[in-house]
């Protein structure tokens, strides 16, 4: 479990040492050498710092057993799941948040809960709440903002920004979320001032140049070039060179055509990110997965889940077309795209669909009924009808939903399943030299990259041999090719008629949040085909591990 406790908990902890908190006692005697509730869950707190997290967690069931609704033992508990099991650590605010409704904290805890794994209209609820409570909490209003942009309210979010800068001219969090926000919105000119007065007032610099190299092409060498160098010279030791200057520096380099710089900046930005994916462990992940959704699995559950032929899945390897797939289908007047929603994945932890220790991988799947299958579907669309209630179609674009074939497939046997493909060498290219989250180990080493890509081309092979005719392949090569012939057969696949927008997708209002933001509002362009090719040798063990793919 996570070791790391919301900002608000130290707040929260002094608080409650000044006012006991609300619970329902028990007697005296049942409790063990006299400590009080406080006394164990300040125990409790010293062994979470101290990462004792299996201790920490029993002392705070102590706690609830004697006293089952103690709200400061159930908002630790709450702490304690962040990150390993978020929707039980949003039972656990939630109680929390109903025992003490008037707590500022209890309430922007479970609405940071709540937005993390994508649940905004929840999120803005308690995070509204929590502002009512406490107006001039600053994480409070930047998280709110955070959940307005994300439930395509950006305009609601700006004004926020503002008004934390009002509050306080310096703080990172508003100044680096208001440019993001305004990129995602597409107002570039407006985000480029933004960034370069962060830079001006040296607030999160490194983010700040490679935000802004993303948002730009680059013909000639700008300033920013020399300055992102000297900052480099500054680092005391080539490992304290922040990464995102790497980036920022390589995207540049790359842009003007200097790629033997440019990629002596992208595999230093790849070291200092000190990443160490278990490409072992994620095989073994995979074996099972086709282990356990086999032609006989599907035979026998024929029927299970919903008939309805709303949600459309766009998956693939991360920068391989998803958004651009996406903004060209949700262009139609009548599909919705709902961008990279995190529930079916949550949906698939929680029915040990991954390796954990001391639990049968996918042993709910394999006992789950047919009713069963049919609430799990429900609750998957009750989710994506908040975003879209009246859509024909609501797309969901998480790339690594590729993973969950199998699990779409039983809940959603008319579902449209998009796979997003490009040269695969181009795709772990993009990957290496893309700012993706931590989520994503495995893209810091080439030759790791390339086994990894090797796993998922394996997965999907499984997944078209045992679904036949359920996943349209969208090459981008293809689209490059022939835009209009390529989204018409797009259009045919999720069953929607023609609209003439869809071939003006870069011109569709609303924010974009993926890595995407720059490229998919601009038309199609043939620049990155076989753009890897300009690197020659220094891929080779990208090559390499990628094997005949590399030639597919």
């Amino acid at each position: 479990m996570s070791s790391r406790l919301p900002p608000a908990w130290s707040k929260h902890l002094g608080a409650a040492q000044k006012a006991k908190p609300q619970s329902i006692s028990q007697p005296k005697a049942s409790r063990p050498l006299g400590l009080t509730d406080d006394m164990v869950l300040r125990q409790a707190l010293e062994h979470q710092q101290a990462k004792r997290l299996s201790e920490a967690q029993e002392l705070c069931h102590r706690v609830l057993a004697r006293s089952p609704n103690h709200a400061l033992a159930l908002y630790m508990l709450g702490t304690l799941g962040l990150g390993f099991d978020d929707e039980l650590a949003i039972k656990y605010f939630a109680r929390a948040a109903a025992q003490e409704p008037n707590n500022p904290y209890y309430q922007l805890s479970l609405g940071d809960a709540c937005l993390k794994v994508g649940d905004y209209p929840l999120a803005i609820k308690h995070l509204e709440r929590a502002r009512e409570l406490k107006p001039d909490l600053i994480e409070v209003i930047c998280k709110l903002a955070e959940a307005y942009t994300k439930f395509e309210k950006a305009d609601l979010a700006l004004p926020l920004y503002k008004t934390v800068l009002e509050m306080d001219s310096h703080d990172e969090t508003a100044r680096m979320d208001l440019a993001s926000t305004l990129v995602a919105l597409g107002r570039m000119d407006e985000a480029t001032a933004c960034l370069n007065e962060n830079i001006a007032l040296r607030i999160d610099v490194p983010s700040s140049y490679r935000i802004l190299a993303e948002v730009r092409k680059f013909s000639s060498e700008p300033p920013e070039l020399k300055f992102i160098l000297d900052e480099l010279r500054k680092a005391a030791t080539p490992a304290d060179e922040p990464y995102e200057l790497h980036m920022a520096a390589g995207k540049i380099l790359d842009d003007l055509g200097r790629y033997d710089e440019a990629i002596g900046h992208f595999l230093k930005a790849a070291e200092n990110r000190a990443y160490n994916f278990d490409i072992e462990s994620y095989r073994r992940q995979v074996d099972l997965l086709i282990d356990l959704f086999s032609p006989e699995f599907f035979a026998a559950r024929a029927g299970y889940g919903t008939q309805s032929e709303v949600p459309v899945f766009v998956l693939g390897m991360p920068r391989s077309g998803t958004t651009l797939t996406e903004q060209i289908c949700s262009s139609h007047p009548d599909v919705y795209g709902a961008g990279e929603l995190t529930k079916l994945a949550r949906m698939s932890v929680a029915n040990g669909l991954n390796l954990q220790p001391g639990r049968a991988f996918g042993q709910a799947i394999v006992s789950m009924t047919k009713q069963q299958s049919i609430g799990l579907a429900e609750e998957y669309l009750s989710n994506s009808h908040i975003y879209a209630p009246s859509a024909h179609r609501i797309i969901d674009k998480m790339p690594h939903n590729f993973e969950r074939v199998g699990l779409i497939a039983l809940l959603f046997p008319n579902a449209r399943i998009i796979r997003c493909t490009r040269d695969p060498v181009d795709n772990c290219f993009s990957c290496f030299i893309s700012n993706l989250n931590q989520a994503h180990q495995y893209i810091a080493d080439l030759s790791v990259l390339g086994k990894y890509y090797r796993e998922y081309d394996r997965l999907m092979r499984h997944w078209e041999t045992v679904l036949p005719g359920r996943i349209f392949e969208n090459r981008y090569e293809d689209l490059v090719a022939d835009q209009e012939g390529q989204s018409r057969r797009l259009m045919e696949h999720i069953g929607m008629g023609w609209d003439d927008a869809c071939l003006r997708f870069f011109d569709k209002t609303g924010a974009v949040r993926t890595l995407s933001r720059w490229q998919v509002r601009q038309p199609i362009y043939r620049s990155s085909l076989k753009r890897w090719k300009n690197y020659g040798t220094r891929l080779q063990p990208l090559v390499d591990a990628l094997g005949d793919l590399a030639d597919a």
